[in-house]
């Protein structure tokens, strides 16, 4: 009985012993067919999983037994985990290579764990931050080539980062740190590396020794969000060779197109909380006169509504990345005008967020929407181009407000530039818009944007602008003022 709940409770990986005893115990569970042996010193209970699944999974209990004290360094200690070939890279008193089951460990000579290094699981060490990125700025190569630092742009874009949130203040502290640690370490070529790296990011020294675009973006005084750049361009392979359907624009005469501005301006209005009936919206664009106590809601809606209802100035579309910002500026001028505590027409000076969606950094908005626009323009549908814009000035958030509308304005004069029909977003919409927009920014996936604006886009398709009543009797048969759930868009 004792001797079945000994066994029951042994680890999976059992690690070999100089103690006497220990190894005596081992021998006999060997012999008796309840532990195998895995690799030299290894041994498991476990008799039906592969060794090289067993090893991976408790890597680092058996590398805190082997090399006790030991640091993980170099690449590993940003990664903490093997390569994608199975290696893994240890600081420890000897330079040698030790094959396990599906993992090659690297032991490489230098100091063990100091003061400044992270106490990890099983008696192991992590490389402090400044260690890691000196470490990472060795040059050469291990055995068989695998190489135990990580690329060099992989450090910048690092140092970058760290840049961004922490400013200036905050890299030159890093910066002294490092060169204390360089000194114990024997590291003053890496860290003459990383001093010209960090000199360069500051604009103090000769950009010419970056390699990372973000960085050189930096030094040039363009910094992006290489994070978000990723994004826009997960959307742009989505985008680029998908054959999008062309809609000639159905609202083509004045009235029409007038009409179906009022519903644009109405609808991307509600969607941020400026809600009103449609009765008064009606009111406000018609008279062009704010309700007495509502005056800024009412030039919101006014304000967008100047906006779309102008063929000509929904005609404007990018032809570069500076263009791109003129334009937004003058539109969120114009949408905001009476809102001037939002600083109608300039980028934020903070940065923003909704709820745990944190947009780009406001230092970053100016560079990223130059990035993005590379994309952009590369993109020959109008349907691909309208909901790149979308998405691109969505994720950026570059105002403090406005920004949803904005994107939407932006979405649709790609449309009315190419004789498209427009787009609008109703209210019983918005939850699938939302999700769509949600989706790629948290998980990386175009798919659902992509499907939710073209389900609404065959909607907005239906949209006659001729006659305003009937417009209205059209839109609510289709639910679209909705708000709530048990609802979905008919059409």
């Amino acid at each position: 009985m004792n001797k079945n709940k000994a066994i029951h409770n042994i680890l999976e990986i059992i690690v070999g012993s100089s103690d006497k005893s220990a190894s005596q115990r081992n021998a006999s569970l060997l012999k008796e067919g309840k532990i195998r042996k895995i690799a030299p010193r290894i041994y498991t209970n476990n008799m039906d999983d592969a060794p090289e699944d067993i090893v991976r999974r408790n890597i680092f209990y058996i590398l805190g037994q082997l090399y006790p004290n030991a640091v993980i360094s170099h690449r590993s200690a940003f990664e903490l985990k093997p390569t994608a070939e199975g290696d893994i890279f240890l600081t420890y008193t000897y330079t040698k290579n030790i094959d396990l089951p599906g993992i090659k460990v690297h032991l490489l000579k230098g100091s063990m764990g100091t003061e400044r290094d992270m106490p990890f699981i099983e008696n192991l060490y992590i490389s402090s931050t400044e260690r890691r990125i000196l470490e990472n700025l060795q040059k050469g190569r291990s055995r068989n080539s695998v190489s135990k630092c990580l690329p060099r742009t992989n450090i910048e874009e690092h140092l970058e980062k760290m840049l961004v949130v922490n400013g200036e203040s905050g890299i030159n502290a890093f910066r002294d740190k490092a060169r204390e640690i360089a000194q114990q370490l024997g590291m003053t070529d890496e860290f003459d590396t990383l001093n010209s790296i960090i000199g360069a990011l500051l604009t103090t020294k000769p950009s010419k020794v970056l390699v990372a675009e973000s960085a050189i973006a930096r030094a040039q005084g363009i910094p992006y969000d290489s994070e978000r750049i990723k994004l826009f361009t997960i959307l742009f392979e989505a985008l680029h060779n998908e054959p999008f359907q062309l809609i000639d624009e159905p609202n083509a005469s004045t009235a029409s197109f007038r009409n179906f501005a009022f519903f644009e301006s109405y609808f991307s209005n509600y969607i941020e909380g400026t809600e009103f009936e449609i009765e008064e919206a009606y009111k406000i664009i018609e008279t062009g006169m704010a309700l007495p106590a509502r005056n800024a809601d009412s030039h919101d809606i006014l304000g967008t509504f100047q906006i779309v209802a102008s063929r000509r100035e929904m005609r404007r579309t990018p032809e570069s990345a500076e263009q791109l910002i003129e334009i937004l500026q003058d539109r969120h001028r114009i949408m905001m005008a009476a809102r001037p505590d939002r600083n109608p027409g300039v980028f934020k000076m903070q940065n923003n967020h909704a709820g745990d969606s944190h947009f780009v950094d406001y230092t970053l908005v100016r560079g990223t929407l130059h990035k993005g626009f590379e994309l952009y323009q590369a993109l020959e549908s109008p349907f691909a181009k309208a909901l790149f814009m979308l998405f691109m000035i969505s994720e950026v958030h570059p105002f403090n407000d406005g920004n949803g509308r904005i994107s939407r304005i932006m979405m649709n004069a790609e449309l009315v530039h190419a004789d498209q029909s427009k787009i609008i977003i109703p209210t019983v919409f918005r939850e699938d818009y939302l999700n769509g927009l949600r989706r790629l920014t948290r998980k990386g996936d175009p798919s659902v944007l992509i499907k939710a604006v073209s389900r609404v886009r065959q909607f907005s398709t239906n949209i006659i602008g001729e006659d305003f009543e009937e417009t209205r009797r059209y839109l609510e048969g289709t639910n679209a003022f909705k708000d709530g759930d048990g609802y979905i868009l008919r059409f």
